[in-house]
């Protein structure tokens, strides 16, 4: 007998903390993967952090009482979800290889406009009224100030396009993910099994294709690109995934990938703290904007 998934019509105050978490270390997430790019080829380090979160989540599971392989009609809804993460995360990494991270981020996060466009066709409850459209629109508007020095004044790289239009493709990537849980019956399963299918697809895609490219495999590396991987691992695709997912099932998806725009802010702000870049007039207005942004997608 399934139980009923109780579904909540707004963000409360732990969606709204969740996702501010979640949030704050994708933004630190994308200077993860680049700092450890300079020693594991990119698809070489994806594979290792699939695999290892798979096999935390497996562990997880079996610690409590998630039934995983158990047949319950899932399986092509999980398939489908899984290519499409697999797919969105390789594309992360190889873009990362031509284009920096502020500037894949900027691409990544359109993923709330695939959602926020799609998604009302299946689910009438997700449907946004005008004044959360121009809540979306100052949010994204407000991220896009954010990277406007980059884009204006900073010294042009070549095949920087490539890596763009991979950002690009991994945001596209992202929304489809999402509605397709919202839309097959991945939403009637467990936050747990759904994220094992998007995981262990990836882990099992990802070695593959990294065959394909022709990159080194190998183990010899520093220990800073080793905790490098250990966060992107045991914080990234395990814990803040896991939590994500949960919060896919019980909370609305449009007004919850609206927060994701804070993802580049705080990767600018990391950049500030870590990197001793300069707080501009521009992060101020991008914190702002995201902040107005979020108040109006919100409303009830």
């Amino acid at each position: 007998m399934t139980t009923a998934i109780q579904r909540k019509t707004h963000l409360d105050t732990l969606a709204i903390t969740l996702l501010i978490a979640c949030c704050a270390f994708w933004g630190f997430q994308q200077i993860l993967i680049k700092f450890a790019s300079r020693e594991i080829p990119p698809l070489w380090q994806a594979s290792i952090r699939m695999w290892g979160a798979t096999a935390l989540l497996w562990l997880w599971c079996q610690y409590r009482g998630v039934a995983l392989f158990k047949r319950d009609g899932t399986l092509m809804g999980g398939l489908l979800v899984g290519l499409l993460f697999a797919g969105e995360f390789c594309f992360i990494y190889l873009g990362l290889t031509h284009t920096s991270a502020s500037r894949l981020t900027v691409f990544l996060y359109t993923s709330p406009f695939w959602v926020a466009l799609l998604l009302p066709r299946f689910v009438a409850a997700e449907k946004l009224r005008r004044i959360q459209w121009i809540g979306l629109f100052i949010a994204f508007s407000a991220v896009a100030v954010a990277f406007s020095e980059g884009f204006m004044h900073s010294s042009p790289v070549v095949g920087q396009w490539k890596g763009d239009a991979m950002g690009l493709a991994a945001g596209m990537l992202w929304g489809l993910t999402t509605l397709a849980i919202r839309t097959t019956k991945i939403a009637t399963v467990s936050a747990e099994k759904s994220l094992f299918y998007q995981l262990g697809v990836t882990a099992a895609v990802t070695p593959w294709l990294s065959l394909a490219l022709g990159e080194t495999w190998g183990f010899d590396y520093s220990a800073l690109a080793w905790g490098s991987v250990f966060l992107q691992t045991a914080v990234g695709a395990f814990a803040s995934y896991l939590t994500w997912m949960w919060m896919l099932r019980h909370y609305p998806a449009t007004q919850m990938s609206t927060f994701t725009f804070l993802t580049p802010v705080f990767a600018l702000v990391f950049g500030v703290v870590l990197l001793g870049e300069p707080l501009t007039l521009q992060l101020v207005l991008a914190l702002l904007g995201v902040a107005a942004g979020i108040v109006l997608v919100s409303r009830r």
